[in-house]
C-alpha cells in the first residue's frame, strides 16, 4: 500500500515490526521521505499470524512502568523522545497491574492506521532481496526472511547468528563474596574469573536438579539444528553425573581460598563488560523454563540469592555480533549508509526495540541534516544498553535487555537492592534532562501530533 510518498525517498526502512514503525515515523515526523517496507502478509514468518504493523507475536505486556526499574526508566526515556509506540501502548492499554500491556490487536491497528495516513511515508508490501541504495534502516527482526539474511550475510560475513545460545547473566553486586573468589586457573593472567565451588554433596544435589528441571518446549521454528553448536548445560548433565564436572565445571587449576583445596566442582563466571558490573556463567547455555534456571542455578554456592539481568535461552534469533559490527549510532561501521534496530542488534525487548528504531532513526535524520549525532547517556538505561552493545570490548556477545548491571557504578556504594537502583533511576532522569536540554532539535517531533482520525 503507497501513501502520498514522493518516488525517490531519502531513506528505507526494511521491516514493520516495533523497530522499524518507531524509525520510520521518526523520520516521517522530521519531514525525511521515507520507504517502509514490509513482507507480511505477502510473506508470512512462522510466528506471526497478521499483515498489520508492529505485531506482538509473544506477550502482549511491555513490562514494569515502575520509573525506579530499568524497564520503567526506558519508558521515560521513550516519552522523553516522542516514541510513537510507546503512544500507541498508552492508548490502546488494558488494566495489568504495575505493567504496560496492551489489546494487541488494536495496538498494531493503531500503529498501522498512524504510518498509512503519514504524508511522509510510503508503505510497500513485499521482500527485500538486495541491499536498497542510498540510507537504510534495517529492523527485520529474529525471524529474518532467508532472502534477507542472504543479504545481511553478504553485509556482515560470519559475525550474523542464526541462533540464540546464551548463558544466564547475573548483577556482581547480588554474588556473594564470601563464598566465590577470583582466580583464573593455574594462576595464569590476571583473575580473570570469579569462581563458586562445589563440594561433592552439594555438585550431586545440583546435577540432580539440573538433570530433573522442567525446559522449555521448542516452537516448530526453533528447530533442532539449533542444538549442535552449543550443547544446553541440561543435556550435558543427563549424559552422566561426572560429565559437567570434566566440561564446564571443571575445578582444575583452582583453589578454594575457604579450605586452602580443589573443590569438588566450580562454576565460573566472566564479566561481561568493563565495569564488572554483570556476570555470565560460563558455559551454561540452557533450555530450562527462566522458573527453574532461578530455582537451580541458585543452588550453587554464592547464588543464593543473585539477581538475574538476563535468562539464559536457545532459540531461533538472528543477530548481529554488534560489539564488532555496529557505532554507538546503531551504524554499520564499514558501510555507515546502513543501520540497524531492533532485535538484530542484539537489543532484546519490546520497549527495547522500539527505542532502537528510534534511536537509529533519530540518527539517520541527523546525518542527513548534519545534526549532531544522537548518543544517549550511558547511566541511562537505553544509552547503558547500547554502549554495552557497541563497546568492542564485549566478548562474547550475548543480546541483552535493559537493566542496571550494565550502567556505571554509583560514586558511592548504595546498600540495598530498591534504594540502590533508585538512585541509579534518579541519576538516569537528572543526566538525560541535562543532555536534552542541549539538544532541543530533537523535542520539536512531539508523538501526540497525529491527527484526530487516526
Amino acid at each position: 500500500m503507497t501513501n502520498h510518498a514522493s518516488p525517490q525517498p531519502h531513506v528505507t526502512v526494511v521491516g514493520g515490526g516495533l523497530a522499524g514503525t518507531e524509525a520510520a515515523w521518526q523520520l516521517a515526523q522530521r519531514g525525511i521521505s521515507t520507504r517502509l517496507v514490509e513482507m507480511r502478509p505477502a510473506t508470512m514468518s512462522p510466528a506471526h499470524h497478521t499483515g498489520g504493523l508492529a505485531e506482538l507475536v509473544c506477550s502482549n505486556s511491555l513490562k514494569s512502568t515502575d520509573p525506579e526499574s530499568a524497564a520503567g526508566l526506558l519508558k521515560g526515556e521513550l516519552a522523553a523522545l516522542g516514541s510513537i509506540v510507546l503512544e500507541a501502548a498508552t492508548r490502546t492499554r488494558v488494566d495489568a497491574g504495575g505493567a504496560l500491556a496492551v489489546d494487541r490487536t488494536e495496538f498494531s491497528a493503531w500503529l498501522t492506521r498512524a504510518v498509512e495516513a503519514h504524508p511522509c511515508v510510503e508503505l510497500v508490501r513485499g521482500e527485500v532481496d538486495v541491499l536498497p541504495e542510498g540510507h537504510v534502516i534495517v529492523a527485520t527482526g529474529p525471524l529474518t526472511s532467508p532472502s534477507m539474511a542472504h543479504v545481511l550475510a553478504s553485509l556482515v560475513g560470519e559475525h550474523l547468528a542464526f541462533y540464540d545460545a546464551a548463558a544466564p547473566i547475573v548483577e556482581a553486586e547480588t554474588i556473594d563474596r564470601t563464598v566465590v573468589f577470583a582466580q583464573s586457573r593455574y594462576d595464569k593472567g590476571g583473575a580473570d574469573y570469579l569462581n563458586a565451588p562445589m563440594n561433592r554433596e552439594e555438585y550431586e544435589a545440583f546435577h540432580e536438579a539440573l538433570s530433573g528441571a522442567r525446559r522449555v518446549t521448542a516452537k516448530e521454528f526453533e528447530s533442532s539444528d539449533l542444538f549442535q553448536a552449543c550443547q544446553p548445560i541440561e543435556e550435558v548433565a543427563r549424559t552422566g553425573r561426572d560429565t559437567p564436572r570434566f566440561g564446564a565445571l571443571k575445578p582444575v587449576g583452582l583453589t578454594d581460598p575457604r579450605t586452602g583445596e580443589r573443590p569438588w566442582a566450580v562454576v565460573q563466571l566472566r564479566a561481561e563488560n568493563a565495569g564488572a558490573t554483570a556476570y555470565s556463567l560460563v558455559g551454561f547455555q540452557t533450555n530450562l523454563a527462566f522458573s527453574e534456571q532461578e530455582r537451580v542455578f541458585r543452588m550453587i554456592p554464592g547464588l543464593g540469592d543473585v539477581q538475574f539481568l538476563r535468562h539464559g535461552v536457545m532459540h531461533r534469533n538472528t543477530f548481529l555480533d554488534a560489539p564488532r559490527l555496529l557505532d554507538p549510532t546503531l551504524a554499520l561501521r564499514t558501510m555507515p549508509r546502513v543501520r540497524f534496530a531492533g532485535q538484530l542488534t542484539g537489543t532484546v525487548g519490546y520497549a527495547e526495540a522500539a527505542m532502537s528504531g528510534l534511536v537509529a532513526g533519530l540518527n539517520t535524520w541527523a546525518e542527513l541534516v548534519h545534526a549532531p549525532r544522537v548518543v544517549l547517556p550511558e547511566t541511562t538505561a537505553f544509552g547503558a544498553l547500547v554502549a554495552y552493545a557497541t563497546d568492542v570490548e564485549t566478548r562474547p556477545y550475548q543480546p541483552m535487555h535493559v537493566n542496571f548491571g550494565l550502567v556505571p557504578l554509583l560514586p558511592e556504594r548504595v546498600r540495598g537492592k530498591r534504594e540502590r537502583y533508585a538512585a541509579y533511576a534518579a541519576r538516569a532522569r537528572a543526566d538525560l534532562a541535562a543532555w536534552l536540554a542541549g539538544r532541543p532539535d530533537l523535542l520539536r517531533f512531539p508523538a501526540e501530533a497525529i491527527t484526530s482520525d487516526v
